[in-house]
C-alpha cells in the first residue's frame, strides 16, 4: 500500500517502539505487553492512518470532486472574502482519525493563492472551526471559474502540509496536501457558477472519487 510521505517518520518510530516492547515481552517478562501490545496497534493504526491509496472516479470540467475522505457535516451558503470575494456554497467534510487524510484538488486549474492563518484548535466538525481554526487556503482557477479549500485544524492536528504554490497547474484529484491526527476541509463554489450540490450532511465521501457537486449550465 502506498504510504503519505509525511507519515514515514511516524511510521518508522512506532514499528521501531513496537519491536522493543514486544521483543521485551517475548524475552525477559510477558507485562511487557503491557506496553508492547499498545504499541504494536498504535504502530498498525500509523499504517492505516498514512495510508494514500490511488482513487479513480468521475472527472471533467463540470464536477467539483470530494478533496477529503469522511463525512459531510455541513452543506451551506456562506460569504468567502479572501479570494472568491463573494456568496458561496461551502460543503464542509471532517475527517476522523480513521479516515485517510491525504487532500486532493477539486477541479483542475491553475493555483492562484495559498494563505495560511494560524489559529485556535477547536473540535473541526464545529462551524466555528471554518473561522476560527488554524488553517489554510488554496484558490484554484478552473475552466468553470474559481473554487476555493480550505484545509483546517482540529482538536488533535496540528500540523497542515500544502503541496502547491500560487502558479502551479493542477490536475482534477491530484494531491493536494494532509493534515495530520484529525481534521476538516471546506470545498467554497461561488454561487455564480450555479453550483448543484450531489451531497447531503451524513454522507461519507472519499477524495478524489465522490462528485460533492456540478457546476450549472
Amino acid at each position: 500500500m502506498r504510504m503519505a510521505p509525511e507519515g514515514w517518520p511516524f511510521i518508522a518510530i512506532g514499528w521501531g517502539l513496537a519491536a522493543v516492547g514486544v521483543w521485551a515481552a517475548l524475552r525477559t517478562s510477558p507485562w511487557w505487553w503491557l506496553i508492547g501490545g499498545p504499541l504494536l496497534v498504535i504502530a498498525v493504526w500509523l499504517l492505516v492512518f498514512f495510508r494514500d491509496p490511488l482513487r479513480t472516479g468521475p472527472r471533467g470540467d463540470g464536477v467539483v470532486i470530494a478533496p477529503a475522505d469522511g463525512k459531510v457535516v455541513s452543506v451551506v451558503e456562506a460569504d468567502e472574502p479572501m479570494y472568491l470575494k463573494a456568496r458561496a456554497q461551502r460543503v464542509s467534510i471532517f475527517m476522523s482519525v480513521f479516515d485517510v487524510h491525504v487532500n486532493r484538488y477539486p477541479v483542475a486549474g491553475r493555483v492562484e493563492l495559498v494563505r495560511y492563518n494560524p489559529g485556535q484548535f477547536l473540535h473541526a466538525a464545529a462551524d466555528k472551526a471554518s473561522l476560527d481554526n488554524e488553517q489554510a487556503s488554496i484558490g484554484i482557477r478552473g475552466p468553470r471559474g474559481p473554487v476555493l479549500v480550505r484545509q483546517i485544524a482540529g482538536l488533535i492536528a496540528r500540523r497542515i502540509v500544502t503541496d502547491g504554490k500560487v502558479g502551479d497547474s493542477v490536475g482534477q484529484a491530484a494531491r493536494l496536501g494532509m493534515i495530520r491526527f484529525g481534521s476538516r476541509v471546506d470545498v467554497f463554489v461561488p454561487l455564480t457558477s450555479r453550483p448543484l450540490v450531489r451531497v447531503k450532511v451524513g454522507d461519507r465521501v472519499a477524495a478524489g472519487a465522490t462528485v460533492l457537486a456540478e457546476f450549472g449550465t
